[in-house]
């Protein structure tokens, strides 16, 4: 999973309001007691996320893919950050000594194909949260994936790059298959093709609960898409928070 993507994924994310999501998050750790410390943001891709937050934090960048983490060092030495970013799979998440905080954001928890891998990871989160430190990640929910993923046809043509982005959804399993064709001109004129195949999982917010109880988490708190409220029944995305008991 992302190798050629890593180039041009920040390109296609540009629409992204990174800012914003870096202090939702900053407010929602400081809310939970973790003003200052260590942070641990797994799937941290290109540190869109990770690098806002290193203004507070200390951070430490995990993913699996090299590619991705290669664009997001980087950016790390160009704005003078010295993030540790290191090339794991977070279901098997192994830190050098306990942190406040582990983020798993933009759907990382998404792209985990069942109920063991979910379950793995926060076991891995678990052991590497000191006792009264906190996991937070937030998922695209089983609404967003078949009423507004589902079975579309996306696209967008600008002057650099252009992309195609099929979604097939499947109710058995409540997972989206995502294929991308990506066209981005190069600096010669000549169009360079990226394919990338992904597919998300999702989850019901009942399952993640009972799972994040089975790991030993406690305090589990669930809201909407980038605000303190519940979630609606509509919801596009999920935000939630456990902690890890104290001594």
């Amino acid at each position: 999973m992302y190798t050629a993507f890593a180039s041009v994924y920040d390109r296609l994310m540009s629409d992204v309001d990174y800012p914003a999501w870096a202090a939702f998050y900053r407010d929602l750790l400081c809310h939970l007691g973790i003003a200052q410390g260590t942070v641990c943001e797994c799937a941290c891709g290109t540190g869109s996320l990770t690098l806002p937050l290193a203004k507070t934090y200390d951070m430490i960048g995990v993913d699996q893919s090299c590619d991705m983490l290669s664009v997001a060092m980087d950016k790390a030495r160009r704005a003078g950050l010295p993030i540790p970013f290191i090339q794991m799979d977070m279901q098997k998440l192994a830190l050098h000594r306990p942190v406040d905080g582990v983020l798993c954001t933009c759907d990382g928890v998404n792209y985990l194909p069942n109920e063991q891998a979910v379950a793995a990871f926060f076991r891995a989160a678990y052991q590497a949260l000191r006792p009264g430190g906190v996991l937070i990640f937030d998922v695209s929910t089983p609404y967003k994936l078949k009423t507004l993923l589902g079975n579309r046809l996306l696209y967008e043509d600008a002057d650099d790059i252009t992309y195609l982005w099929k979604n097939k959804y499947t109710e058995d399993g409540c997972r989206v298959a995502l294929s991308l064709s990506i066209f981005q001109r190069e600096a010669d004129g000549r169009y360079r093709r990226v394919l990338e195949e992904q597919t998300q999982y999702g989850y019901e917010q009942g399952v993640l609960e009972r799972l994040l109880q089975e790991t030993g988490f406690t305090g589990i708190a669930v809201c909407g898409d980038r605000t303190p409220e519940p979630p609606r029944a509509t919801e596009k995305r999920w935000h939630i928070a456990a902690e890890k008991k104290e001594r």
